[in-house]
This record gives structure tokens, C-alpha cells and sequence, in this order.
């Protein structure tokens, strides 16, 4: 089963199976990332704006659980300058071996990573911009569909898209946005991808740093409650949309959301502003109904929070037995 899947993606990332766990900032910390790693595939640690000290207890986390390879996902547009070096610093040091950049591209940042031996996966939102991450080093391209659930880059659907970017990449291709199940995995190979990022359907899972309030928003929403909105906008550039489920805030109760100052939660000392782009944590105490809920569209297919690892075996069994069918329906699920 595991060669009729493998991947040259997957010898890139030093994984079994060609799942990898999208960097979910907040939610995929080294619980997660370990558990998705130790069951064959591939994770990547949210650490976007996150400190060097806790960068480093999260890689010391994830490698006290397993000796596997796995990533770290940065985001250089929503990161303050002095903090993104120390960061990239910080992975460097570590001996970090993949790190994924997202949004904002620079050139200079893939050298330095690319200099010090780790691996560089972009993620991008059209054709464009992957012939953009290629020229700046990029190895690994990650074509996310507008039915993906957060920070989304294009407008595209990924049935769409995903064929765009093959046919103009020379690097391996990842497909995400709203992809689910095996069905999802055995579409998008079919459809010239090398694997694909997963983040909704991880994030129901009991490794997942979300708070419970999340998941089970999740396994109760439908695709149509999920929506595309630029509102929660503190701590990233402005108009840069994200895909939540429908609330309080997405509904205009909850006031302008360009002139408010008002605090919904708590983070170990850390206030949570309403409109910000942080989302429920165990860690968190608040209004978690006005918060920013991120769901990819593909929720239909979430009804329960089980383990990562037996999601991903689920995942990889379903895509291996229709890859094995000739006459197989593999179109993608959404």
C-alpha cells in the first residue's frame, strides 16, 4: 500500500505516506505534529509570530515523541521583521529540516533557509505566484483552493488550480483546500499532485491544540456555513481574507470591525482582541463564539474527532483501494 502511494514528495519530506499536516498557527503544535508523523505522514508546526523559546520547546516536543522528520511553517507578512530572523535563526540552529513559507515570498529568506540544508515548500493561491516561488528557490510547491479553510491566497477551486500549477511546475506539488478523505488523496494524484496538506480535519482530533469549542463547531457546521472574509484582520495585512465558520462577528453583530478595541479572551497574560486572526486554544479563556472559527469546506465529511493517527491510516487505506480500481470515481469530493 505504501509504494502504490509513495511519492518522490515523500522521500523529500523522509515520510511513508503522501499526508502532510498543514502548519495550522495555534492548533498544530508538537502533539499533533507527532502524531501525524509517527502514523507516515508529514507535519508541519504552526509558529507563525511565535517566540524562539517557544519554537525550541516545541521542536524539543515533537522529537522527545518521535525521531521522524518534520517542519515548521513561518509567515513572513504577518511576522515583525526582528522577530522573523530570529525565528529563521532559530529553525537554522535546530537543524529544523523542512520549513513552509506562506503569503509574502522573499527571495533572500529561501537562500538562508536553502544555505543552511532545509528544504523550502511555498504555498501559493494561482499559477502566477508558483512561477514567482519557484524562480525565489522554492522546492516544494503547495497549491491551496479557495475551499481551503483560514488565511486563503487565490480565489481558485483547486480542481482548478491544481492542474495549472502541475503544468507549470518543475518542483513537486502539493494540493490542499477543503481535501478530506482518501477519495480527496486518490483525486489529486490522479490529478498530477505529489500529496496533499490537510489542516480542518486534523484540527478535529485530540492532539490538536484547539479548544473543544472549535471541534465540535466543526463536526456540527455544513460546507455552506463556511464563508470568506477579510474582518479578521489584527495581526495580518489587511484584505487578506480567511475562510471560518459563519458567527456573531461574520453577521455584522458584533460592530465595525476596523475600529474596535475590545478584548473576548485571555491567553496565559495575553489578551485576545475581538477581530483578531487568533482562534480558540486550549490555552484560552474567552468568547469563543466571536472568534475567528477556521473551517475548510470540506467539513461535510468531519462527523467525529478521532485520533490523527487512525484518521490518516482511514485516509491512506481509502485512497490506496480506489487507486487500485481502474474504473474508480476519484474526482474530487467538493
Amino acid at each position: 500500500m505504501s509504494a502504490l502511494l509513495r511519492t518522490p514528495a515523500c522521500n523529500m519530506f523522509g515520510c511513508e505516506h503522501p499526508v502532510v499536516l498543514a502548519g495550522m498557527g495555534g492548533v498544530a503544535r508538537s502533539e499533533l505534529v507527532a502524531a501525524v508523523t509517527q502514523a507516515g505522514g508529514f507535519g508541519f508546526l504552526g509558529m507563525v509570530r511565535e517566540s524562539p523559546s517557544l519554537i525550541r520547546r516545541e521542536v524539543d516536543a515533537v522529537r522527545r515523541r518521535t525521531s521522524k522528520p518534520f517542519g515548521i511553517n513561518l509567515i513572513p507578512a504577518a511576522t515583525d521583521v526582528g522577530l522573523l530572523d530570529q525565528q529563521i535563526l532559530t529553525c537554522i540552529e535546530l537543524g529544523v529540516p523542512v520549513v513552509a513559507l506562506f503569503w509574502d515570498l522573499s527571495r533572500d529568506i529561501v537562500r538562508r533557509l536553502r544555505d543552511a540544508g532545509i528544504l523550502v515548500v511555498c504555498q501559493v493561491g494561482s499559477a502566477k505566484e508558483g512561477e514567482l516561488a519557484q524562480r525565489a528557490g522554492a522546492q516544494i510547491l503547495i497549491a491551496q483552493g479557495v475551499e481551503a479553510g483560514g488565511h486563503v491566497r487565490g480565489m481558485t477551486p483547486l480542481r482548478l488550480l491544481l492542474p495549472e500549477i502541475v503544468s507549470s511546475s518543475d518542483v513537486p506539488v502539493l494540493a490542499a483546500g477543503g481535501i478530506v478523505d482518501g477519495r480527496d488523496l486518490a483525486a489529486a494524484l490522479r490529478s498530477g499532485a505529489q500529496g496533499v496538506v490537510i489542516g480542518t480535519a486534523f484540527l478535529a482530533s485530540p492532539e490538536s491544540f484547539a479548544h473543544d469549542y472549535h471541534k465540535q463547531r466543526i463536526l456540527q457546521a455544513k460546507a455552506e456555513e463556511t464563508v470568506l472574509t477579510d474582518i479578521f484582520h489584527i495581526n495580518w495585512p489587511i484584505g487578506a481574507p480567511v475562510r471560518v465558520l459563519q458567527n456573531s462577528a461574520t453577521r455584522g453583530e458584533r460592530g465595525n470591525p476596523f475600529a474596535s478595541d475590545q478584548i473576548i479572551g485571555e491567553e496565559e497574560g495575553r489578551a485576545i482582541f475581538l477581530f483578531s486572526t487568533d482562534s480558540p486554544l486550549r490555552s484560552m479563556t474567552g468568547d469563543f463564539e466571536g472568534m475567528a472559527l477556521y473551517a475548510g469546506q470540506g467539513i461535510d465529511r468531519i462527523d467525529a474527532v478521532i485520533p490523527a493517527g487512525e484518521r490518516l491510516a482511514a485516509i491512506v487505506a481509502e485512497a490506496a483501494r480506489l487507486l487500485q480500481e481502474p474504473n474508480a470515481n476519484v474526482t474530487m469530493s467538493i
